[in-house]
């Protein structure tokens, strides 16, 4: 026998959700904090806003691209802090950094120099169980070696104390700014013969002119605390405990040491990518001696590279480094984390080139990093401004109690219109502010996702799409009553034929939800984001909890009366029809 389309089996789709609704609340209360509360933004909890304005050498506006760059930088540097709800706004020559909650003596610091520097590798390995191999140290030699292609190539470290203390040795050069092995490679533009001779060898590279920086020092006591322990082991100089700290090295997880690590001391740190981790040597160059950054073609193939130029003292120092380190790894390191590290070929004096296996974006996003790695722009200090949530908290009261008053309007006009599939409407926007509020917690835990007043406005829309998908149901059941049919026998067709409208409505709905989060900035994400997510979790509240409870309403004897039902007028209509039909059937 034929199943009727739209007919279900209720309890089963009634089951589903229980069991989804279980397992949400089950995250809710057994992981994590265990906190059943959503993470409020800024205009709910306060927090700290800051102004960082752009300034020039010439007293004119900054390039726009430099600007862009600025903002990145500090967006990443921000995401380091570990706070929820964090932006960073371009605003004209302006950067806007607002952080909610207690982040705000982060934030002042924030329009600091990222730290890039040039470190020498010791060792590599790939992302997991540490690779075999011991980092060499002052004295001693190392074989191995990675040549262009990654493949072994023999040699001796220089064992001074100085930059360089080694030889690289496990995996190829990483072009890890793009997670992939690949032939990276310094070398010079002109041909071996025309490039300068080094000065004396004297048994070590010569050291950079420029002071290779300092440590800075986190505020935050816990972060401080968490850094300090990090340098004990990753920045330590005993190579045994390098070693260590090398195996046991996490890159999946948060680097409390990312923007903190001492340029003085050597460094286990991980890819940018998370993909590969190094034990590096003591900083070689600054990323403020580096003085430019190209990205174009090799003029004798079509592959790209990245010409770079460093200043006049770190330009002898890396000519005389890279004469005596042919055939090792030296890597560019921004705020504590590898992003690439190329095999150099031959001694460089003046322009460096970095080739690899590049497409034309690769290689414009890598001169970027090290164009702007520290910041391209000077800006001028601004006071951190609190932020009160004084008028946040007012103003959410206000909306809640107006969400509230909707909601009370939605319930007095299903009751007085559809009576039983009033109450069916109530109890499934209950049931779908359950799982929102779930979610919404859950996704602040995992991903930062925080409650601010356009979120909540986001919200109370979404009741109007929500209460929209059971007046299309259950105008499409009048309709099916109203040409003859049943109440039981008008449900599964009128759930076909509104299923195809719910759908489309909530898919124009989500889309435009999702153009508008892509487009927009600050606050009108958020807004966003919650109509975006309220709409989906409008479909699986439809389909799994009202479409089965009306199917159940129809069997009851009590509930399809109608009477209670609601549906008294067009079910009498209907009943009209199928008199006339059979009388016209008689007649025939």
């Amino acid at each position: 026998m034929a199943t009727t389309p739209g007919r279900i089996r209720p309890w089963r789709y009634l089951a589903s959700f229980v069991g989804i609704v279980v397992v949400l609340y089950a995250l809710v209360f057994f992981t994590g904090d265990r906190k059943a509360t959503p993470k409020l933004g800024i205009d709910l909890q306060g927090g700290t806003q800051v102004t960082l304005t752009a300034r020039t050498t010439t007293g004119g506006d900054p390039p726009r691209d430099q600007l862009v760059q600025a903002q990145e930088i500090i967006e990443r540097r921000v995401n380091g802090l570990g706070v929820s709800g964090a932006e960073v706004v371009l605003d004209g020559t302006n950067i806007n950094i607002t952080v909610p909650g207690d982040g705000g003596d982060e934030a002042k610091s924030l329009g600091q120099t990222a730290q890039l520097r040039i470190r020498p590798v010791l060792q590599s390995a790939a992302a997991g169980p540490a690779a075999g191999g011991v980092p060499t140290t002052p004295g001693d030699t190392g074989q191995g070696g990675t040549g262009q292609d990654g493949t072994g190539q023999d040699g001796t470290g220089t064992g001074s104390g100085t930059p360089a203390t080694g030889q690289p040795q496990g995996l190829g050069a990483l072009d890890t700014s793009h997670g992939a092995v690949a032939p990276v490679s310094w070398s010079s533009p002109l041909p071996a013969q025309q490039t300068p001779p080094p000065t004396p060898d004297t048994g070590a590279p010569t050291a950079p002119a420029t002071p290779g920086g300092t440590a800075s020092e986190p505020v935050d006591p816990a972060l401080k605390t968490a850094v300090d322990e990090a340098k004990q082991t990753r920045q330590s100089t005993d190579p045994a405990t390098l070693q260590a700290a090398l195996a046991a090295l996490d890159c999946s997880v948060q680097d409390p040491l990312l923007g903190y690590d001492d340029p003085a001391l050597p460094l286990v740190a991980c890819s940018e990518d998370g993909q590969a981790k190094y034990i590096l040597d003591t900083t070689l160059i600054e990323g403020t001696d580096i003085d430019n950054a190209q990205a174009g073609q090799n003029q004798n193939s079509v592959d790209w590279v990245v010409s770079l130029t460093f200043k006049s003292a770190a330009a002898q120092a890396w000519g005389d480094y890279t004469s005596q380190n042919v055939g090792k790894q030296a890597a560019f390191v921004l705020d504590g984390q590898v992003v690439s590290a190329p095999t150099i070929n031959q001694p460089i004096f003046g322009t460096t080139e970095v080739s690899g296996n590049f497409n034309q974006q690769r290689a414009q996003d890598l001169a970027g990093i090290l164009r702007y790695g520290s910041l391209p722009l000077s800006f001028q200090a601004s006071q951190a401004e609190t932020i009160s949530a004084t008028l946040g908290t007012a103003s959410l009261e206000a909306g809640l109690i107006a969400g509230a008053i909707g909601l009370a309007l939605v319930f007095v006009y299903c009751l007085f219109y559809y009576r039983i599939l009033g109450v069916l409407t109530i109890l499934s926007l209950v049931l779908s502010g359950l799982v929102v509020y779930a979610v919404l917690v859950l996704l602040g835990r995992w991903v930062g996702l925080t409650l601010d007043l356009a979120g909540v406005a986001g919200f109370i829309v979404a009741i109007g799409i929500t209460a929209d998908s059971f007046v299309i149901f259950f105008e499409r059941l009048k309709d099916e009553m109203r040409e003859g049919r049943t109440f039981r026998a008008a449900v599964p067709r009128g759930w076909v034929r509104a299923r195809r409208t719910i759908l489309s409505a909530d898919a124009v709905s989500f889309l435009a939800s999702a153009v508008l989060y892509v487009l927009a900035v600050g606050q009108v994400k958020g807004f966003a984001f919650t109509l975006g997510m309220s709409t989906v979790l409008d479909l699986l509240v439809v389909f799994l909890v009202t479409h089965p409870l009306v199917a159940l309403a129809s069997n009851s004897k009590v509930f399809s009366s109608p009477a209670l039902s609601g549906l008294g007028s067009v079910a009498k209509l209907g009943a009209e029809r199928r008199r006339a039909a059979a009388t016209a059937g008689k007649g025939v």
